[in-house]
């Protein structure tokens, strides 16, 4: 970033926005946990073979700008609400009906990749076989016990 532009991020929290610019967001907070997904759900959603997810505080998550939502039930029988820009189609977050408070940001959508280091990867039984999955990183089969 140039010297002369300004940021609204914070040394806690983060910011990101969608490709052409219609949506930015702001998060108060630090992530709670960054998880790698690799559900078909997510993949479809992604195109690619898994998606990166920031779990924030839905409470100091602000949002500017207009998003459109599309509503799927999840495997766990949740219903997951998608929310992307409506002019170019960015996926920015999602909320889940059984994490009630909760945001999930899209990786792809911050401006600094760097604090999206996953800290679990989760529905790794539907990777594919050429994806990677770091063995240092708690790995779970499907979505972990007591997870929504």
């Amino acid at each position: 970033m140039a010297d002369d532009e300004s940021t609204t991020e914070n040394a806690d929290g983060f910011a990101g926005g969608c490709l052409c610019g219609a949506v930015r967001y702001q998060s108060a907070a630090p992530p709670l946990i960054v998880g790698q997904c690799h559900c078909e759900d997510c993949r479809k959603t992604s195109g690619t073979d898994h998606v990166t997810h920031l779990m924030v505080p839905e409470n100091g998550f602000t949002v500017t700008g207009t998003l459109k939502f599309f509503d799927f039930p999840a495997d766990s029988g949740s219903i997951v609400s998608r929310g992307f820009c409506p002019e170019c189609a960015s996926p920015i977050f999602s909320r889940n009906s059984n994490m009630p408070g909760k945001i999930l940001v899209r990786a792809s959508s911050l401006d600094d990749l760097e604090i999206a280091k996953p800290q679990m990867i989760v529905y790794a039984s539907r990777a594919p076989s050429w994806r990677y999955l770091d063995p240092d990183i708690p790995t779970f089969a499907e979505m972990p016990p007591g997870a929504p």
